[in-house]
């Protein structure tokens, strides 16, 4: 199991425990024991699925830790794979079954380990601009998916407090509605503090939620 997703995992269900008052423990050690064993993705999968079915209190972050589950397969498990696998036929069926999986918030993991390959600090505008390019013509798909996220980019400089006043004041996109805060959070405080977590506590309309993507990211960042 990759160390940065382990890390992500803990920290998430961790701070989505103290937040909700749900004990996460017999969840994480099911998740982390997935993450590590030796399957197919699809056989991950089934088994990431029956863990977290077993433990409904924690299903909204079902979609999210699936993301989890794809970068743990990209940085871990892929290896042991042949060279060009992700370019076989076997991944591309695996792409179109799992094609309603997950969230956004793959592309924010994927973004944050290229910042550890080069070395640089994670930013809004180089997340937009540079990694999802949705100033080129073709990427317009990725410009309406993000359009949130671009014409608010003057939060991330901002606070908390305000991240979370100004997303219950717009009509965010399916995509984003639920990941704008955390996102936001992110790129104002790309390290965790627990000031950032108090924060979210007092100020977010969907408090376990974001503290426990945001701890994710955060830890994931680290």
């Amino acid at each position: 199991m990759d160390n940065h997703v382990k890390a992500a995992l803990i920290a998430s269900l961790d701070k989505f425990s103290v937040a909700s008052g749900k004990d996460s423990v017999q969840l994480k050690d099911s998740l982390i024991e997935v993450f590590s064993k030796d399957l197919g993705f699809l056989e991950k999968v089934e088994e990431f699925d029956g863990a977290f079915d077993e433990h409904p209190a924690f299903d909204e972050l079902r979609e999210v830790f699936f993301d989890l589950l794809m970068i743990n397969f990209f940085a871990n498990d892929v290896k042991k794979l042949e060279e060009d696998y992700l370019d076989s036929e076997e991944w591309a069926d695996i792409e179109e079954d799992t094609i309603d999986r997950g969230t956004e918030l793959l592309n924010l993991l994927l973004y944050i380990n290229e910042c550890h390959d080069e070395k640089i600090k994670p930013e809004l505008d180089d997340f937009l601009k540079e990694f999802l390019l949705v100033e080129e013509d073709e990427f317009q798909d990725e410009f309406h998916i993000y359009e949130d996220l671009i014409t608010n980019q003057q939060l991330a400089e901002s606070s908390v407090e305000d991240i979370c006043s100004h997303a219950g004041m717009i009509e965010l996109g399916e995509e984003m509605e639920e990941l704008f805060v955390p996102f936001m959070v992110f790129f104002n405080q790309p390290k965790a503090n627990e000031e950032v977590i108090k924060d979210l506590e007092t100020y977010s309309a969907n408090k376990e939620f974001d503290i426990a993507v945001y701890s994710l990211i955060a830890a994931f960042n680290n």
